[in-house]
């Protein structure tokens, strides 16, 4: 057996040797808790510890406690890094997932609906003016019957023919636009 030196490393120890601080690290947006060790140990309290005997054997322990020491500190934020960023990336996962399966078919079929609906306008839209066409076209085919009836015999066989008869003259100079039988008659006339 030894001698017991428990009782003079207890009395040169007042506060902690080592201390560690905490700085944060950004790494793609996620913040990572980053461990430094500051060595705040008093180089005379090292020095006279174990004089009597074995202070080689005492400052081998140390020197090799501190080397461990400083790779359990890296140790510590290389774990600290890995759960936090683990944690990061099942988050992301998770956003990632929502829109896939999610939010990108609702707004597919968003864009679907809008486009089976402004089809449907657009069919809507080309009947309607195919009826109003026919509907034009009746009308015309209407009047021109009731013009036909209205004239005698001999005025439709001119305009079968291809001759215009003065009672059709006189009548498409009474239908025509306002404004275009007015600048015909009267070019002498100027508005200011």
């Amino acid at each position: 057996p030894g001698i017991d030196f428990t009782y003079s490393v207890t009395e040169n120890v007042d506060q902690a040797a080592v201390k560690v601080k905490v700085r944060v690290d950004n790494v793609a947006g996620v913040s990572l808790p980053v461990f430094d060790q500051t060595d705040e140990e008093s180089r005379a309290a090292r020095e006279l510890s174990g004089l009597a005997r074995g202070g080689e054997q005492i400052r081998r322990c140390r020197n090799a406690y501190s080397k461990l020491l400083k790779e359990l500190i890296v140790l510590a934020s290389l774990q600290t890094s890995f759960v936090t960023l683990d944690a990061a990336i099942k988050i992301t996962n998770r956003r990632v997932n929502a829109l896939e399966k999610v939010v990108v078919p609702r707004i597919e079929a968003t864009i679907d609906y809008i486009i089976s609906e402004l089809d449907e306008l657009e069919r809507e839209e080309f009947y309607r003016l195919k009826k109003v066409q026919a509907k034009k076209k009746e009308a015309q085919e209407a009047e021109r019957e009731a013009l036909l009836k209205s004239m005698s015999a001999i005025e439709a066989d001119q305009i079968l023919k291809g001759e215009a008869p003065e009672s059709l003259s006189i009548l498409s100079q009474a239908t025509a636009a306002p404004g275009a039988s007015a600048s015909k008659q009267d070019e002498d006339i100027f508005f200011f």
